[in-house]
């Protein structure tokens, strides 16, 4: 997380087998596009087997960065409001690492552009 300080940071939280995170990703590719040269960094964490993650990465194209986390990693996102637990879910970081938004559920870019516009 340190390399990424001082960046607006999109942090999302998916998984291959979620079929409203397959629709999502191709507007979160977008926005990273869009927005990355004016500091926002995005991230997805795939609740998902390496291999799995791998192989989709590669067949999807996904250009922002991938991590690995296990289920357990669910737990996380109840802690920054994920009650229901649901992928995707989606949270925005200021650049001092402060939660400014968090989403269950897909988004789209155009929502995800509002909410990252004032944070530039």
């Amino acid at each position: 997380m340190s390399q990424w300080r001082g960046k607006v940071l999109v942090v999302n939280f998916w998984a291959t087998w979620c079929t409203p995170c397959q629709e999502e990703i191709p507007a979160l590719m977008k926005v990273h596009r869009k927005y990355g040269s004016n500091g926002v960094q995005l991230v997805g964490i795939a609740l998902d087997n390496v291999s799995k993650v791998r192989d989709y990465v590669d067949q999807i194209g996904i250009d922002y960065a991938i991590l690995i986390g296990g289920m357990e990693t669910l737990d996380v996102t109840k802690d920054l409001g994920n009650h229901a637990q649901v992928l995707p879910f989606t949270v925005v970081l200021d650049r001092a690492g402060k939660a400014a938004y968090a989403h269950a559920g897909a988004m789209t870019e155009a929502s995800l552009g509002a909410i990252l516009t004032p944070l530039l």
